[in-house]
């Protein structure tokens, strides 16, 4: 694939401004060796952050926009949605149960993927203790035609519905589990919340993570958002998944070549402790904050091409058992 035609991107002066001298990367702990929570570095309150000032000049950008202030508009009625107080006693029953009525509850929910794995600790940002016991997680896909717009604004007001849509089927079930006797918390997107999500989607199957630091799931490729639920009611896992997703990235080129900062690694690095894919901070945010967001990784990502995801793990399998042959 060619390279990017929006590359050399320079960012505005006003922007550059703004950018603080510690680095993202640094604050990601890039190249760290050791294990270690994540730290707040985006999306969290702004004035607690080293980039906030940035995270402010991001709403600034393209406000005008018909497609956006629509998008934030219908997201904004769902963030003042209220999940309803606990009623009544717990409901005591087996955790299959449980699992068997939640599955029946998402059904009718307005969501495409959902998954359930406990949580773990080293999830919690720096400074945040979660004692809750279990992620519900979701997943909602975007419009193809839509996020393969990207980096038009149309795009980038795709991901805000997303992000509405998510957070909309978190707060009912979040109420569900209320309406039971047992506490619930939902959360969504963009604002990151008190822990990261990627590890927990990865780890209830909703599939592995992507060169370009998103993940890939094989029916919709890199192109849905999450959001979960945290509860202690009792649950029953759901198996991780895995398509070889890391032989395939490590040759494909499609996302790198078509990032505008060049910000895709091209190869995995350490992050606090874990060798893993990674996108330059840096790099990354200036033009995202000027593209809304920008999306273009996850538009031309070939597993978020509707339909191809199965076709691309069939060719992996088939190279896989060529390579155990030879």
């Amino acid at each position: 694939m060619a390279k990017s035609s929006y590359r050399p991107f320079t960012p505005k002066p006003e922007q550059v401004a703004l950018i603080p001298e510690i680095s993202g990367n640094e604050i990601n702990g890039l190249g760290e060796t050791e294990r270690r929570k994540p730290s707040k570095v985006y999306w969290h309150d702004p004035d607690s952050l080293a980039h906030g000032e940035m995270q402010k000049w991001f709403y600034t950008q393209n406000a005008d926009d018909p497609h956006v202030i629509k998008a934030r508009e219908n997201r904004q009625a769902i963030l003042d949605l209220e999940v309803p107080p606990i009623t009544g006693k717990p409901l005591q029953q087996s955790a299959q149960a449980w699992t068997s009525e939640l599955r029946d509850h998402v059904d009718t929910l307005d969501m495409e993927l959902f998954g359930i794995t406990p949580f773990r600790p080293e999830w919690a940002f720096e400074g945040i203790e979660i004692t809750r016991k279990w992620m519900i997680m979701i997943g909602v896909a975007h419009a193809y035609d839509e996020i393969k717009l990207a980096p038009q604004l149309r795009a980038g007001a795709e991901v805000v519905h997303q992000y509405g849509r998510g957070m909309k089927s978190a707060k009912d079930i979040a109420t569900w589990i209320r309406r039971r006797g047992w506490d619930a918390d939902p959360h969504s997107g963009p604002l990151a919340g008190p822990m990261v999500l990627i590890p927990a989607a990865i780890e209830c199957g909703f599939g592995e993570l992507g060169k370009h630091g998103s993940m890939i799931n094989e029916e919709y490729g890199s192109s849905f958002r999450i959001a979960c639920v945290l509860t202690d009611i009792p649950l029953i896992s759901t198996e991780q998944e895995s398509y070889n997703v890391d032989d395939f990235c490590s040759r494909c080129q499609v996302c790198a070549n078509a990032c505008p900062p060049d910000a895709i690694l091209p190869a995995k690095a350490m992050v606090r402790g874990d060798l893993k894919w990674y996108v330059d901070f840096d790099k990354c945010i200036p033009f995202f904050n000027e593209n809304a967001g920008c999306a273009i990784c996850i538009a031309v990502c070939p597993w978020s091409i509707p339909g191809k995801g199965p076709r691309i793990i069939e060719q992996l399998q088939r190279r896989a058992e060529k390579q155990k042959s030879a």
